[in-house]
């Protein structure tokens, strides 16, 4: 399945606020998000620009492969 990027793409990065680890990287459809509100106390979700999501991707790649959701 093609994940969709389009005007309504919304790209983030989810934290444990516990251990301030980065649990997941990804992005989804602002209508599919809770908009932004947080369900899950314990994480934080951080909204970045289209531009910061793929420059923090490249340059972490190796890291980030248990946690990318793209």
């Amino acid at each position: 399945m093609t994940r969709i990027e389009d005007k309504d793409t919304r790209y983030f990065i989810e934290i444990d606020l516990d251990t301030l680890e980065i649990i997941r990287v990804g992005f989804d459809q602002r209508q599919l998000l809770d908009k932004g509100r947080q369900t899950r106390t314990i994480i934080h979700r951080l909204f970045l620009t289209k531009g910061q999501y793929s420059k923090f991707v490249e340059r972490c790649k190796k890291d980030l492969q248990h946690v990318l959701d793209t």
